[in-house]
């Protein structure tokens, strides 16, 4: 496992843009970066504090989490915000995301502040549908991390790292879901950020594990990839051939509060490429 880049707080949202490189956030020091194939870093997003997932856009921009869900694009001209608090009683923010093959959003809200020593309270699962509208599918979501979805597209798996389980839902031919069912109960570790796989098998960052957990459909453990530092947060497949994974960590549990640190590590399975978001922002 190569170590590419060092000294964040808590990395999150890795995403491959093809061409250019790794795209990855920086929850508590703010700001979206893209780390280029010859090393150099560029900043894309200023300042912005808690982004847990990222999706490209097909309109050349990115969808961010955070205190609301937003497109900003490249330039940094424009944002417009897709989804904010209003949509529950209780969301007081966002945590990852990811696309379905037609560009439809589906992200997590959060209940409760993370950091903030708040008790923890159940959040929700939502998607953001073509033409901006908004569908809240599933609840309980203790603290909502990781969504993928299966090669033919008809299951959504979802980490709730707070309820030690990976979720996967049933997905209806509208973007909706049926009632979630176990895919895998997760022990020595958090479910933090996932990704799939060509041939199907789930990705799952083990936060608090030191390590990236690979499942095969049927839920069964493959094998288990050790990382050097305990906080994994997330992984992403990336390279020209999507043969690359990147896993990202936080700082928690390494030798300093800023000791985040991306890695990479070549794998014999390519990545399923996620689709970029097709969210109408003419608003």
């Amino acid at each position: 496992m190569e170590e590419l880049l060092s000294g964040y707080g808590l990395i999150e949202g890795p995403t491959w843009l093809n061409n250019k490189g790794l795209l990855y956030s920086d929850v508590m020091f703010g700001g979206v970066y893209l780390l280029q194939p010859s090393g150099d870093v560029t900043t894309i997003v200023q300042h912005r504090k808690g982004i847990g997932g990222i999706a490209l856009h097909e309109l050349d921009g990115l969808v961010v989490g955070g205190r609301n869900i937003a497109y900003k694009n490249f330039d940094g001209s424009k944002t417009i915000t897709l989804l904010d608090n209003g949509v529950t009683a209780d969301a007081v923010g966002f945590n990852d995301l990811t696309t379905d093959s037609f560009g439809r959003v589906y992200v997590g809200s959060l209940a409760f502040k993370v950091f903030g020593g708040e008790e923890p309270k159940p959040g929700h699962l939502h998607m953001i549908d073509l033409d901006g509208s908004i569908h809240t599918l599933s609840n309980g979501v203790m603290l909502t991390n990781g969504m993928g979805f299966s090669p033919d597209g008809k299951k959504l798996y979802h980490a709730d790292a707070r309820d030690a389980v990976v979720r996967v839902y049933d997905v209806r031919s509208d973007g909706t879901v049926e009632p979630w069912q176990v895919f895998v109960r997760t022990e020595k570790g958090h479910a933090d950020g996932l990704a799939v796989a060509e041939d199907g098998s789930v990705w799952v960052a083990m936060a608090h594990g030191a390590r990236v957990d690979v499942f095969e459909k049927n839920g069964s453990l493959r094998q288990s990839i050790q990382v050097p530092l305990p906080m994994v947060t997330s992984v992403c497949f990336g390279g020209d051939d999507l043969r690359e994974l990147y896993v990202v960590t936080g700082s928690r549990g390494g030798p300093s509060d800023k000791c985040g640190t991306i890695y990479r590590i070549h794998v014999d399975i390519p990545g399923l490429p996620v689709s970029p978001a097709k969210i109408a922002v003419n608003h």
